[in-house]
C-alpha cells in the first residue's frame, strides 16, 4: 500500500485491523468515539486526563459553568483554537444540550484536535446525572 489510502471495511482487508493500522502510522493516537458521556468526562476530568472548553456564550457561562473549563464560545473557536489549544491534549467540549459541542467537536478533529469529544447532553446532562448543584436553565 506505500502511496496509496488505505481502507478499512469489514470483510475488505481479512487479517487487518486497527492495531495493524497504528502500528503503520507515524503516531499512535488513540481513536476517541465523537461524543463521551456526562459521568466519564467528570471521570476523565478528576483524574486530570483532560481538559474542559466550554463554547457557550458569556451569558450562559455565567448563568452555569464547570469548574475548570476555558470558556471560548463557539464564534471564537476558529480563531483561538490553533493559539490556545494543544492537538495532542484531550479536550471535551461543552455546550448547553450537546449541539454546538458536536459542531465544535467535528471542526477541532478536521483541523488536527484528534482527541476532541463533546460532551454528551451538554451541561444539562452534566447537573442531571453528574452534580445537581449546577444550576439548569
Amino acid at each position: 500500500m506505500p502511496g496509496g489510502a488505505l481502507c478499512i471495511r469489514p470483510g475488505l482487508n481479512p487479517g487487518l485491523n486497527l492495531d495493524t493500522v497504528a502500528s503503520r502510522t507515524k503516531y499512535s493516537v488513540p481513536m476517541y468515539d465523537y461524543e463521551v458521556t456526562a459521568q466519564d468526562a467528570a471521570t476523565l476530568l478528576q483524574e486530570g486526563k483532560a481538559k474542559l472548553i466550554d463554547v457557550r456564550e458569556i451569558w450562559e457561562y455565567q448563568t452555569a459553568h464547570i469548574e475548570p473549563s476555558v470558556l471560548m464560545p463557539m464564534g471564537e473557536v476558529p480563531a483561538r483554537a490553533h493559539q490556545e489549544l494543544d492537538p495532542d491534549d484531550r479536550l471535551l467540549i461543552l455546550c448547553h444540550h450537546g449541539a454546538r459541542s458536536l459542531s465544535v467537536t467535528n471542526w477541532l478533529r478536521q483541523q488536527g484536535f484528534d482527541a476532541a469529544q463533546s460532551v454528551a447532553g451538554g451541561i444539562e446532562a452534566w447537573s442531571s446525572r453528574v452534580d445537581p448543584k449546577v444550576p439548569r436553565y
